[in-house]
């Protein structure tokens, strides 16, 4: 296992894995509907391997830093990565900058699972969390995070 240690390298290699998953993926457009009153279980906790465990797979690991620890998992949903993070403020300083890629997002307390908008989605049921999707800008005239123009 290798281990690494700057921030913003694993910040990087989410992100870029992250869009590399959701830039791709399915060809289904984003689903309207999806109502913030909607039931959503209570967010998972626990280390990396504990939440994989929850979702259903076996954590390829990445990264196993003090801040960051991430892995790319794969389930019956679909590929994704799964990142903990050993303070909230590190949490949130990685998904304001993952965001800027656009992508889809499960967000728990102090971690987050990326990857295409279906499998994030799937995930919520057993992880809980709550879906944020990343910028539109860097996905322009894409289906991931618009649905398109009308005329």
């Amino acid at each position: 296992m290798r281990l690494t240690r700057p921030k913003s390298a694993a910040v990087g290699a989410v992100a870029v894995l992250g869009l590399a998953l959701t830039a791709c993926g399915g060809g289904d457009e984003h689903a309207s509907g999806h109502d913030a009153t909607d039931a959503v279980p209570v967010a998972a906790t626990g280390s990396l391997e504990h939440l994989a465990s929850e979702a259903g797979c076996k954590p390829n690991m990445q990264t196993d830093a003090d801040t960051i620890r991430q892995a790319i998992c794969k389930n019956s949903d679909g590929k994704f990565v799964l990142a903990t993070f050993a303070t909230d403020r590190g949490q949130a300083e990685w998904l304001s900058g993952a965001k800027d890629y656009g992508g889809y997002y499960l967000v728990g307390r102090k971690w987050v699972a990326v990857g295409p908008e279906k499998t994030v989605a799937a995930l919520q049921d057993s992880l809980g969390g709550a879906l944020e999707e990343g910028s539109a800008h860097m996905n322009p005239g894409g289906s991931h995070n618009s649905t398109g123009h009308s005329s």
